[in-house]
This record gives structure tokens, C-alpha cells and sequence, in this order.
């Protein structure tokens, strides 16, 4: 029964990041121009499978020191080291719609103007080799990272219980990187460039909906087990979930896109945390994000003239920094938290996850942008996405009567 309990808790929550997916999907699909909104949702469907099949193959091992490579009997029923009623398939599912949040992150940056097999090639890179290495020295103590380096040096190991840094830092400052190495779009910041609206108020809003629906099974379910869940970090979540809704609402001026924008902020920064802080302390957290989100997005796309389309290094790059650092803060005993965790730790261990995510998009994009090509031609970006790359529009039918 125990352990039939925890292969469908971790199942559940397997689908539950799964439909977060579609939650990318549609927040990207409403933020883009309406020429690229089918391109948007055909690349995050695309890039889930093409995320899974090398994780499968190769990334899962890489972290985890766990393959495939036996017999249906062998890795469903416990047979050679795998436990019963396949728990080790259903923890890779969930922690394969994790990986995959990494190239759907990415993709929100590099919107409207990148060729699909590059993007594809990059995806399963990223996915095969680059990320699962991160996940395994912070989440399986590989090379004894966590334990000679952080325990021993910096007084506690790096805590990131639902990946603030391992899945949300490493995918906004890997898109960072990207970004840079792809440029603006066309006519974005010259004499008469000028930002473009959202296409869809609705669509962006339905991903916000589904990517906080999900976010509970992104943070509660990474207990892993039922003995380990608990009701503080679903509560830590909602709680920070409000506080970057209500303050990117102020912040933001009541802009939608910021307010919708917002509630993922907070619960980016929260995901680090989420086991070991106070609600009160979550709701700070949360409020914290939402003003980077809004703050930092202006900024970086009006002053430093960053053409991130959907903000994606300031809403997981930084705030899921700041959500690794923040579990330092928070998470002490002293303002309250659960304790076990030290603010050298949290500093350094998201310094270097945030850099190692970087170098990866330099490294990937860059070299992609020498050899095969990242970019969409002049007339294929103006085209748009949709008619260039899958010879359909939106709504093909009005189009065709217009």
C-alpha cells in the first residue's frame, strides 16, 4: 500500500507540472504577436518531447546515476535496484516535466524570431547533458559537492527544495544568454521601434492560471513521498504567490501583464524555501519577486534595450535567484523559519547556479548562432513564425477571408 501511495502522489504530481506546460504555452501564445502565436504553442510541445526522449536516454543517468537500459520486469517491479510498482518511472516522469520547464523557459525569451530545429537541437542539449548535471551536484550530492563543499565550508547544505535556482534560475539566465547571442528582434529598437502589446490579454491570463494551478504539484509534490509532504509548503506557496500578485499589481500600475506575471514571480522565488519559511516570511518573499519582475523588466528591455519578449531572465533568472538567497534569510530560525540553513550557503550555491547558466546559453546559443544558424531571415521574421515555419496562421480561416 505504501508504496502503491507514493507511485500515485508522484504521479500526480507528474501531471500537474505536465499541465503547466500548457500553462507556457498560453502565456506565451498571448504575449507574442498574433503572427507567432502558433509557433509559440507548437515549439513548447515540441520541446517537452524533445526534452524527454534524451533525458530518458541520457540526462536522468547522468543525475541520478539511474538508467534504463533493462526489461519491463526489471525497472517496474523492483527487480535489479528498482523499487516496486515502478516508483523510479514515475519519479523520472515528474522529475522530467522539471527538466523540461528549462527549454520552455528559454523559448519565452527568444520568441518571434529563432529557427525550430536549432531551438530543438538546443532543447535537447540542454536537456541531456547541462541541466541534469546541475540537478545532480545540487539534488544527489554528485562529486560530494553538497556535502565537502557546502556543509563542511559555508556551515549547511545548498537548499533548493522545489528549484529556485536548479530549474528556474539556471533557465532565465540560460535564456539570458540566448537572448544576447540571437539580438532583438527586427525594428525593435531602431528610430521608430516601439514595444508591442500583448496579443491575447486572455491567453497570457489562462497561462498564468494553469502555471499557478500546477505550481502546487511543482512545490508540494517535490516531497516525493507521503511521509514527507506537508502543508507548510502549499500554504508558504500561496502565500507568496499573493504577495507577488499584490505588489507587482501596485508596482506595475495595475498593468495586467505585470499583475498576471506577478503571481509567477512570487511563486518562482518561493520554490527554494518553500519547506523551511514562515508564511509570513513566504508573503515577503513573494512581494520581493514581484517587484523585481516589473521593475527589472523595464529596465532591462527600455534602458539596456534587452529584447527578452516575455521577461523571462527577470522573472526566473532574478527571482529565482533572489529565491535561493532568500531561503538564507527566511529560513533561519531567527525570523521564524525551520532552520538548517546558512546565508553563505544560499548566497554562494545561487551565485554559481545562476553563472553555470549562463556560460551553458553563451556556450549552446552562441555556438548554434556560428554553425547551423539561430535566427529567422528578415522576411521570414516579418512573415511571422506561424506562415514561415508551419504555413498556417492563427486563425486560418478569417485570414483567408481577409
Amino acid at each position: 500500500m505504501q508504496h502503491g501511495a507514493d507511485v500515485f502522489f508522484l504521479l500526480m504530481g507528474a501531471i500537474l507540472v505536465f499541465a503547466m506546460h500548457g500553462g507556457f504555452a498560453f502565456l506565451e501564445t498571448g504575449t507574442v504577436r498574433h503572427k507567432n502565436q502558433v509557433n509559440a504553442l507548437v515549439k513548447i510541445l515540441v520541446d517537452f518531447a524533445v526534452a524527454t526522449i534524451p533525458y530518458f536516454l541520457v540526462g536522468y543517468s547522468i543525475a541520478y546515476g539511474v538508467s534504463f537500459y533493462s526489461s519491463a520486469a526489471a525497472i517496474s517491479g523492483g527487480a535489479a535496484g528498482f523499487e516496486g510498482q515502478g516508483y523510479t518511472l514515475v519519479r523520472f516522469f515528474f522529475l522530467c516535466t522539471f527538466a523540461a520547464a528549462v527549454p520552455a523557459i528559454v523559448s519565452g525569451g527568444i520568441a518571434e524570431r529563432a529557427k525550430f530545429a536549432p531551438q530543438a537541437l538546443a532543447t535537447a542539449t540542454l536537456v541531456a547533458v547541462c541541466y541534469p548535471f546541475l540537478e545532480g551536484l545540487y539534488w544527489n550530492n554528485n562529486l560530494g559537492l553538497q556535502e565537502f563543499f557546502f556543509k563542511d565550508m559555508l556551515g549547511a547544505e545548498f537548499k533548493d527544495f522545489a528549484g529556485s535556482i536548479v530549474v528556474h534560475a539556471f533557465g532565465g539566465w540560460v535564456a539570458l544568454g540566448a537572448v544576447l547571442c540571437l539580438g532583438p528582434r527586427l525594428g525593435r529598437y531602431d528610430e521608430r521601434g516601439a514595444a508591442t502589446p500583448p496579443s491575447s490579454i486572455p491567453w497570457l491570463a489562462l497561462g498564468s492560471w494553469l502555471l499557478c494551478i500546477g505550481w502546487f504539484g511543482f512545490n508540494v509534490m517535490s516531497a516525493q513521498r507521503l511521509e514527507a509532504v506537508s502543508g507548510l509548503v502549499a500554504v508558504n506557496s500561496l502565500m507568496a504567490m499573493c504577495g507577488g500578485i499584490v505588489v507587482a499589481l501596485i508596482v506595475g500600475d495595475n498593468d495586467p501583464g505585470f499583475v498576471h506575471n506577478g503571481a509567477l514571480a512570487g511563486l518562482v522565488a518561493v520554490c527554494a524555501g518553500s519547506n523551511v519559511m514562515h508564511p509570513l516570511g513566504a508573503l515577503v518573499v513573494g512581494g520581493v519577486a514581484g517587484a523585481i519582475f516589473v521593475q527589472m523588466f523595464q529596465i532591462s528591455t527600455n534602458k539596456w534595450k534587452l529584447d527578452d519578449v516575455l521577461g523571462v531572465w527577470a522573472l526566473h533568472g532574478l527571482c529565482g535567484l533572489w529565491g535561493g538567497i532568500a531561503c538564507g534569510i527566511f529560513g533561519l530560525k531567527v525570523l521564524g523559519g525551520l532552520g538548517g540553513v546558512t546565508f553563505a550557503a544560499q548566497l554562494v550555491g545561487s551565485l554559481l547556479g545562476a553563472a553555470f547558466g549562463f556560460a551553458v546559453g553563451i556556450v549552446v546559443y552562441g555556438t548554434l548562432s556560428l554553425t547551423l544558424g539561430i535566427r529567422l531571415t528578415p522576411d521570414q521574421e516579418r512573415r511571422g513564425a506561424d506562415l514561415s515555419i508551419h504555413n498556417i496562421g492563427a486563425n486560418p480561416e478569417a485570414e483567408l477571408r481577409a
